[in-house]
């Protein structure tokens, strides 16, 4: 957001990872990542289905890589871990850590 922040004009960028994943594998993912079966968590309540929804949705961040030298540091894996250590330790439980660590690997700021 910084290199954006820094341009001569102001413009619309495209910040994402070019990657399409479904609700379905982030439940996966993320329970998974906890050793937990999100069949046994989550109810599907098919009233908030949207028919008319688009198919496929992608981050096209092309603009953000040629203008901006920016692009996507880190997996939809590594970005779940992420989240779920974020969340667990905010609402006070432990983590498993390894979002934490991702982070500090990469150089990026946890902050809570």
């Amino acid at each position: 957001m910084w290199l954006v922040l820094q341009q001569d004009k102001a413009d619309d960028f495209v910040i994402g990872t070019g990657e399409t994943h479904s609700v379905k594998e982030f439940l996966e993912e993320a329970f998974a990542y906890l050793d937990l079966d999100w069949k046994e968590y989550i109810e599907i309540d098919p009233i908030y289905f949207r028919p008319t929804e688009v198919e496929n949705l992608r981050a096209d961040f092309t603009k953000a890589q040629k203008l901006l030298s920016w692009s996507p540091k880190i997996s939809f894996k590594d970005l779940v871990k992420i989240m779920v250590d974020f969340d667990l330790e905010l609402i006070g439980l432990p983590s498993p850590g390894k979002g934490k660590i991702i982070l500090q690997e990469k150089r990026l700021n946890w902050r809570a």
